[in-house]
């Protein structure tokens, strides 16, 4: 039974507020854009051309004319390019001048001329007008929500609270706009003082005209031979197609120090410096602004309030909100993150009791251990009022009943933009999946189970089978060739990889191929990678099969889990039903039902043995055979 909504005081509720009711909600939970305005396909469509334009548009050769140097203008579209993305998901507006600035930089690269006859280079100008399109309608049906929200709260507008007034937005992120900024002037600094050097040497030195003898290659680099002055120079290039053996290139040669001028100096990596962090601290720039812009627009006068139930996500901790006539909470409208809002004075003025601040972390830990552990119960609804006018995108704020004090409410602010409550593309699919695999392989009832086993005197014994022993195998194949592709060139960093995933690759690899559930008179003896570890009936407190693995919990804090032990999507495709989620479920049978438990005690020989120990030696001495072999 679920318990009735905690209270809002009457002092808290202004005069004329009205209820949120469903119908209203349900049409303004209609006015959400249609699946091909999601913004995932305008992304997908914008970084396909994009990447598809740079790989197949032919580059502008390096000479000395037009040499490869540092290139800021070009570094400055790159930045904007990789923002229009991320704006597209997050600053749809924003995203629309970036879609712009891109078209304008395409242009002056020639894009437009080479659209008519190239696809690739016609790719992104579709991709921006699509993207565009889905913008604009999503914006279109925002203002829909807007009218729809207004309509539900009639002609009754009340400023904010107090605590409300002085919240205030955009300070992190403009910290972190400093800073990013800060990098990308590095960046670009170190660029300029190569670029500087370059041309403060080449001042001196002395032009030469040369002829391009060979190309070679140089530790993956490709390499130029140049004859000039009855001297033979080689200068590393990143074009060398733009320097075709017999042709002439001009060079700057000054003692032992020689550049060519078409490529005087390489600054990629600082130039993607600078990108990288102007592109980040531009954005991080654009969300403060976009937040203190929406936080000032909310206190900037009396707003629109509704009646609604408020509840804090269990998951994420985000605020659902539901109409005030659905006590139940059946249909979420919208969510968003909140943060409580205090008064400035009431938070200088407070005094805090050291006792009192350990008993509430206390109870903070408590809480975070139960959510942790899945035991702590959904957070109440409560009674709310909500100012401001929900739209997708928009900033609003809320005072709700307090749930541990009947005449206290607590003010809260949004710090995300609201969002209306339907499942994403993503969350669609996965919970039609779940849905399709719950209707497929329904859990069997206990009863079921326990009907079709017998008792029996002697010990019950599940092990590794065909399926676990396959994929045992296989992952032992890939520890083997991941080790050796690995040492294969020397020591370096990717031996890192060995020493985050070769524990896992050998506790996986043993597991699949030797794991063993025991069940006897007492309990279970549960053989893994590692160990054997007992667990007496008394202790179990459920069995379950997950993913592939199975998971024998015991209490509150402690579970013994086997995984790998299957392949059990093969094995519903071969129409079998899967080994280790038969042996879960008798096992469950097994803990609920102790007449079907086996009379006697199982000797050392049927317990199992592990084998990630010995494993571990043939990986140590496969590893020094391989590094001697090479």
């Amino acid at each position: 039974m679920n318990r009735p909504p905690v209270p809002l005081p009457a002092e808290h509720i202004p005069p004329g507020t009205l209820d949120w009711r469903t119908p209203d909600a349900g049409r303004w939970l209609a006015a959400v854009p249609p699946q091909w305005a999601h913004p995932l396909w305008a992304v997908l469509a914008l970084v396909v051309s994009m990447g598809w334009y740079m790989v197949a548009s032919p580059l502008a050769p390096c000479t000395t004319a037009a040499p490869c140097g540092t290139d800021w203008s070009g570094v400055g579209t790159a930045a904007l390019l990789v923002l229009t993305p991320y704006w597209v998901w997050r600053q749809p507006r924003l995203a629309l001048v970036g879609l712009a600035a891109g078209l304008v930089g395409f242009a002056a690269d020639g894009g437009f001329t080479q659209s008519f006859g190239e696809p690739y280079a016609l790719a992104y100008p579709a991709a921006a007008a699509f993207t565009a399109a889905g913008i604009v309608h999503r914006l279109a049906l925002a203002g829909r929500q807007r009218e729809l929200a207004l309509e539900a709260a009639g002609p009754a507008a009340q400023p904010l609270p107090a605590a409300a007034r002085t919240f205030r937005r955009g300070r992190f992120s403009f910290a972190l706009a400093a800073l990013m900024l800060a990098v990308a002037g590095f960046g670009y600094w170190q660029a300029q003082q190569v670029a500087d050097a370059y041309e403060e040497r080449a001042a001196n030195a002395t032009h030469l005209s040369g002829r391009v003898a060979a190309h070679e290659q140089d530790d993956d680099m490709d390499v130029l031979k140049v004859e000039a002055d009855e001297r033979v120079h080689r200068f590393e290039t990143a074009f060398p197609e733009d320097f075709p053996v017999d042709s002439r290139v001009d060079i700057v040669v000054d003692g032992d120090w020689a550049a060519l001028v078409a490529e005087p100096y390489d600054a990629f990596g600082w130039e993607l410096l600078a990108m990288a962090g102007s592109a980040t601290a531009l954005a991080f720039f654009a969300n403060g602004v976009d937040g203190r812009t929406r936080a000032l627009r909310l206190r900037r006068g009396s707003l629109p309030v509704l009646r609604v139930l408020v509840r804090e996500g269990h998951e994420d901790g985000s605020t659902w909100v539901f109409a005030a006539d659905d006590p139940e909470a059946r249909r979420p409208i919208l969510h968003f993150h909140s943060l409580l809002a205090i008064e400035e004075d009431e938070e200088e003025e407070r005094e805090v009791d050291e006792s009192d601040l350990d008993e509430a972390s206390v109870v903070d830990l408590t809480k975070v251990r139960e959510i942790l552990q899945g035991e702590e119960p959904p957070p109440p609804l409560r009674e709310a009022v909500l100012y401001g006018v929900p739209y997708t995108g928009a900033e609003v704020a809320f005072v709700a009943g307090d749930e541990h004090e009947d005449t206290e409410v607590a003010v809260e602010c949004s710090v995300t933009a609201v969002k209306p409550a339907v499942p994403g593309l993503l969350e669609r699919g996965a919970k039609r999946r779940s849905q399709t695999r719950e209707q497929r392989n329904p859990q069997r009832p206990v009863e079921e189970i326990a009907a079709a086993m017998t008792p029996a005197a002697g010990p019950r014994v599940w092990k590794a089978h065909g399926f676990s022993r396959a994929v045992g195998l296989g992952l032992l194949l890939v520890q083997g060739g991941g080790m050796w592709a690995m040492l294969d060139d020397g020591p370096s960093w990717t031996w890192l990889w060995l020493v985050v995933g070769l524990p896992w690759l050998v506790s996986a690899v043993a597991t699949a191929l030797t794991w063993r559930i025991t069940a006897d008179r007492d309990g279970l003896w549960v053989t893994g990678a590692w160990r054997v570890r007992r667990v007496p009936w008394d202790a179990i407190t459920s069995v379950r099969h997950a993913d592939d693995g199975i998971r024998v919990r015991m209490g509150k804090d402690s579970s013994v889990e086997l995984s790998p032990t299957g392949w059990p999507w093969l094995e519903r495709r071969m129409g079998r039903e899967p080994y280790a989620v038969r042996t879960a479920d008798e096992l469950r049978a097994l803990h609920q039902s102790p007449e079907l438990r086996p009379a006697e005690e199982a000797s050392t020989a049927r317990q199992g043995t592990p084998i990630g120990p010995p494993l571990v030696a043939v990986s140590a001495l496969w590893g020094a055979a391989v590094l001697l072999l090479l």
